[in-house]
């Protein structure tokens, strides 16, 4: 069994699902937003919140030449110029340690995805427990080359990345010495489909791999999240907004406080109910069993007298014998009074 631990906490297909609340660029440059998002989220139940680290000018360039501006009519930011929305999104280099030390002090482990070497060498000045890899970074073999020396685990978006793609990018980190990973199945459409989502990959990415899996889920609502959990997912990403309402860049497809702690509880339960393979009923279900039915005297029995339809029946409770010696018992004769209710046992018949 593969044990990851960031920040004391253990990630295994034994514990409790890993919940991660995506802050993304749902702040809205508001440092007092963010800090509330993170302080809701601790009170939602999540294990960790995450950042993302990087600047307008570090994605890509100020321009609108063709391939710069967003022109697909089903994505959620259609007509925007990729500088001016990575600018509004940005959560500013100087909010990070702040934001970590805020989220610390509630309890919770604090990260962010670099998308940039110096992204890398800012947050590794924080001191950061671990890292993500967004899914359009997974590709940036050098990114990802320079993340993993550093030793710390790694959380990897797969969204887009072909099979060979994602074992390339395997394959760079464990060059590197580095062992940790876990490897997020996402489909990278905004909000995305469930029925694009393809959970069953998260099982064969877990065999193809060996390593931890898990969901960065982009879906609305929380069942494709648990649902996951069946598959053998240990960590949840979800994307984390107070109010979709009140705007924010992926508040659309984001979750709202009241739905985070549901995730948590409902993955919690789905993890907690997998158990293992098991019949005959459970030790919480022994007293239940004296409620299933079985055989008793229906009305009042004279000794000598022979056991039929007519005097006998199948009933709850369970203390009579068992409904399977229905046709042993009918036609054999009483070896006392019986009484109406008495439960029929082998001593009763003469």
């Amino acid at each position: 069994m593969q044990v990851i631990t960031i920040a004391g906490k253990t990630i295994s297909s034994n514990d409790k699902p890993f919940i991660i609340a995506e802050l993304s660029g749902n702040h809205q440059r508001d440092f007092s937003i963010a800090k509330e998002m993170i302080k809701q989220a601790a009170e939602a139940g999540v294990d960790a919140i995450k950042l993302q680290s990087y600047t307008a000018d570090s994605m890509t360039l100020d321009t609108d030449k063709e391939g710069f501006v967003i022109r697909d009519s089903s994505n959620l930011w259609q007509g925007k110029n990729l500088h001016s929305l990575y600018a509004e999104a940005a959560t500013p280099y100087e909010w990070h340690e702040a934001l970590f030390s805020y989220a610390k002090s509630l309890g919770l482990i604090a990260f962010s995805s670099p998308f940039d070497k110096e992204a890398v060498d800012m947050l590794e000045g924080l001191n950061v427990p671990c890292y993500k890899v967004a899914s359009f970074e997974n590709n940036d073999l050098p990114l990802i080359e320079y993340i993993a020396k550093t030793g710390k685990p790694i959380i990897l978006s797969t969204g887009m990345a072909s099979l060979a793609e994602i074992d390339e990018a395997v394959r760079t980190i464990r060059a590197q010495g580095n062992q940790q990973i876990i490897l997020l199945k996402c489909t990278s459409t905004y909000p995305a489909s469930a029925q694009n989502t393809n959970l069953a990959t998260i099982a064969h990415m877990q065999q193809s791999f060996d390593c931890l899996v898990g969901l960065s889920d982009h879906t609305l609502g929380i069942g494709v999240s648990v649902a996951s959990m069946v598959m053998g997912a240990s960590v949840i990403e979800k994307h984390f907004v107070l109010d979709r309402n009140a705007g924010g860049v992926d508040a659309a497809f984001s979750l709202e406080p009241a739905e985070l702690t549901s995730l948590v509880i409902e993955c919690n339960n789905a993890k907690l109910a997998l158990g293992e393979v098991r019949y005959g009923g459970t030790e919480a279900e022994e007293k239940s069993k004296m409620y299933r039915r079985s055989i008793y005297v229906s009305c009042n029995i004279k000794a000598g007298e022979l056991f039929t339809p007519n005097n006998l029946k199948i009933v709850r409770p369970g203390l009579g014998m068992p409904p399977k010696y229905w046709e042993t018992v009918l036609g054999r004769k009483a070896s006392r009074d019986l009484d109406k209710g008495t439960p029929l046992s082998w001593e009763l018949f003469s």
